[in-house]
């Protein structure tokens, strides 16, 4: 999917349909929840596009966010007063493994679940 003009919940829509369809096993409110961050940083944190990517295979979920940013996530003091640092931590804890990567025209973020009974390998940062 590519970016909607102004939120992502379009992003959440479209994941709710897809696990339902493609991924059954998968918990949807934590990954909705992941690409709610993901692509809730895209539209702060970056002044271009954002695009959405989901996979299911038989044993693994993939959600991969490209944008248009190289600036890699990087974990925060959280600040209550609302300045942010909640998400990535959070990401990190509710995927099975995120890994991002840089390249030419920003960075994708990719955040990996294990079906259920498959060892997953450890999360990584960024």
């Amino acid at each position: 999917m590519e970016s909607p003009p102004e939120d992502s919940a379009s992003a959440r829509s479209v994941t709710v349909r897809f696990l339902a369809e493609h991924c059954p096993w998968a918990d949807p409110a934590a990954v909705q929840l992941v690409v709610t961050e993901l692509t809730t940083n895209a539209l702060r944190h970056t002044a271009g596009w954002w695009r959405l990517r989901l996979r299911a295979e038989s044993d693994e979920l993939t959600v991969e966010l490209d944008d248009s940013s190289t600036r890699l996530p990087e974990a925060r003091v959280p600040d209550f007063g609302g300045r942010g640092g909640f998400g990535w931590p959070m990401v990190l804890n509710l995927a099975g493994r995120v890994e991002v990567r840089r390249h030419a025209e920003g960075k994708t973020v990719r955040a990996v679940w294990s079906r259920p009974g498959i060892v997953a390998g450890p999360a990584a940062a960024a």
